[in-house]
């Protein structure tokens, strides 16, 4: 079983268009309504690839409502938390080649108490099964005045029970997880070199970037890396791979499928980093925010290195896999 925490999830709205320009009219081609957030998008993932998966989101409000009954619908295990605050929305304009603009709410800040009631709930869901030691992925941004130690608790109070706890999230909250040693953090390349506080324009660079995560902590770092594929650094050393896209269509929600075909494989070595890179290639050539069926996923061109080229440099362009 794989639990998924979503503290800020969201209602996500991707409307298609051939090119976006500021002050004008735009007739879209097309639009959808998903369930949003980190951690919704890898159960979402896992669901669609049937990989037993169960989401604890906070919901609040008739958007929080709304993302309930989306998920539901789609057939995914959720843990519900009501709080008090107003779900998010979020809008996605996609053009085409998978160049996206996105419009995110900060969503509501969580009580004390509700943030209790959501550790109770990542807990149940996770020891449910206590023949199975399983992974609790803890992803996204937080909302407003939530202590940045809120994963660093989660790792603390699962590690007793033998669940591992993978850490999706960037800035002060990545930071402060990596004491509490999580088994593995996700990273893309911008919140890498964030982290570090210096760029990561070659493969070295995220290397030796990933290399300091370890040193602070995390057992294993997966950096997604857009256009340039993934890294995997951890304690039995340095694997990169990459998964060519000719036609993307949306990157949003291709770092989540990065993730959860990672988890989904193991979470361990070539043939993990394999899973997760044709999971992320698959769900860049959908639109909007959807996660790859099994029907999706060509394992055909996804190239795994054990030895990589550390020289070899990053593309500047802005990642298409976050």
């Amino acid at each position: 079983m794989i639990v998924t925490v979503t503290l800020n999830p969201s209602l996500d709205r991707t409307i298609e268009v051939d090119v976006l320009a500021r002050g004008e009219m735009i007739r879209a081609r097309s639009a959808r309504l998903d369930p949003g957030g980190k951690g919704v998008n890898v159960s979402r993932a896992l669901l669609a690839g049937h990989v037993p998966s169960t989401a604890v989101v906070t919901v609040g409000g008739p958007d929080g409502d709304q993302l309930h009954g989306l998920l539901r619908a789609e057939g995914l295990a959720v843990r519900a938390v009501p709080v008090a605050g107003r779900t998010r929305s979020n809008v996605t304009i996609a053009e085409p080649g998978g160049v996206v603009t996105k419009l995110n709410e900060p969503g509501a800040a969580l009580t004390g108490a509700e943030l209790a009631q959501v550790a109770d709930a990542v807990m149940a869901a996770a020891t449910a099964d206590t023949a199975v030691a399983g992974w609790v992925a803890a992803c996204g941004s937080l909302p407003p005045d939530v202590p940045a130690g809120i994963y660093a608790d989660l790792c603390r109070r699962l590690a007793p029970a033998g669940i591992r706890v993978a850490v999706d999230s960037s800035g002060p909250a990545l930071l402060a997880a990596l004491p509490a040693r999580p088994d593995l953090v996700k990273p893309n390349r911008e919140e890498l070199a964030e982290a570090v506080g210096r760029p990561v324009d070659r493969l070295a660079d995220a290397v030796g970037a990933a290399r300091e995560l370890r040193e602070r902590g995390a057992r294993g770092v997966l950096v997604s890396l857009g256009a340039d594929g993934a890294v995997l650094v951890d304690g039995d050393g340095v694997i990169a791979g990459q998964a060519p896209v000719d036609a993307p269509r949306s990157a949003v929600g291709a770092g989540d499928a990065l993730l959860a075909g990672f988890l989904a494989a193991g979470a361990r070595g070539p043939a993990a980093l394999a899973e997760a890179l044709a999971w992320a290639a698959a769900a860049v050539r959908l639109p909007a925010s959807r996660m790859p069926r099994r029907s999706d996923i060509r394992r055909d061109t996804v190239r795994v290195q054990p030895h990589p080229d550390l020289d070899r440099p990053l593309t500047p362009d802005r990642p298409l896999v976050t």
